[in-house]
């Protein structure tokens, strides 16, 4: 059989063109896997306002991908451990067992729900190793995959622990991460967040963050200007962004802000520039997990989250 050479010359620019294509969307998956087309999500601290709504109703927004309930913020040193949820409950009277309900919508809804620990106000520390046990033991009967009778958010299992720990002593935050995980391997497992501010390190968490193991770390960029934003310049906080996602070994990595102006003293971003300005250049980093938003009453009021969750 007879085959004519401007025959082969067609089929070698078909097999060119059609390689040129094969290799210019190589090149487009791999400029996404390097951060432009990373996605992240958007987390949220609820609890601090009976005006927020409810749990229930702040998942089911779909706008949230992790939900820290604040604050567990009395413990250690010999006392008896204390939820604050401001409006929503009273965990005196057990009232706040009825959370147990959220809990669950909200996992349904594959949203990791955390109970956070500290806060600005309240009377907690670690006073020894000892003390970072039973603590961890504690949150694991009362709160994770262990059994209490009093589980003050009632029987319902959340996902971890979160450290926004903002004052007093620093010592055995490090033991206490330690122990969470490996009380993990006797059931489900336990994720491990923490707030840092953005000074680097961060003089309360930066033993607890060099375990390494940390799932998620929403550092706060806000009421701290030398590693925040100020208007019309970004530097300083993507240098500090930089800063925490090259040295920090965990597994995502947020930039906590402020949802609304009053809800910090400095530091709101508004929605426009964080979404043209900020996120184009942090999302390129490779634990670069989302935005941690103070907080969902905050958020109801301006409307953040729905501003940004599109392209964060």
């Amino acid at each position: 059989m007879l085959i004519q050479k401007s025959t082969i010359m067609e089929s070698r620019r078909e097999f060119l063109s059609s390689l040129l294509v094969v290799l210019l969307l190589q090149a487009l998956l791999r400029t996404s896997a390097r951060g432009e087309g990373r996605r992240g999500g958007i987390a949220v601290y609820w609890g601090q306002n009976g005006n927020e709504g409810s749990l229930a109703d702040t998942c089911a927004t779909g706008r949230f991908a992790y939900v820290n309930i604040a604050f567990l913020n009395k413990f250690g040193g010999g006392q008896t451990p204390e939820l604050n949820l401001a409006g929503h409950c009273n965990p005196a009277t057990n009232s706040c067992r009825v959370v147990s309900d959220g809990i669950r919508a909200c996992r349904r809804l594959g949203i990791k729900v955390m109970l956070s620990i500290g806060g600005g106000i309240g009377n907690y520390s670690l006073s020894s190793t000892d003390d970072a046990l039973a603590f961890s033991i504690y949150l694991w009967n009362n709160f994770l995959g262990g059994k209490s009778a009093s589980r003050p958010l009632g029987d319902a299992v959340l996902d971890g622990v979160d450290l926004d720990v903002e004052h007093g002593s620093v010592l055995y935050y490090d033991d206490l991460v330690r122990y969470l995980k490996r009380l993990g391997k006797y059931g489900r497992r336990v994720y491990v967040s923490g707030a840092p501010q953005c000074p680097f390190p961060d003089r309360v968490l930066g033993a607890a963050l060099n375990t390494s193991l940390f799932d998620y770390v929403w550092v706060q960029f806000y009421n701290n200007p030398p590693c925040q934003y100020a208007s019309g310049n970004s530097g300083n906080l993507v240098n500090s962004w930089m800063r925490w996602t090259r040295s920090v070994k965990a597994r995502k990595i947020f930039l906590g802000l402020p949802a609304a102006p009053q809800a910090a003293g400095s530091g709101f971003i508004a929605a426009d520039v964080l979404t043209a300005e900020i996120l184009p250049v942090i999302r390129r980093s490779n634990n670069y997990g989302g935005v941690m938003l103070w907080s969902k009453y905050w958020d109801d009021q301006s409307g953040y989250s729905s501003a940004i969750v599109a392209k964060v």
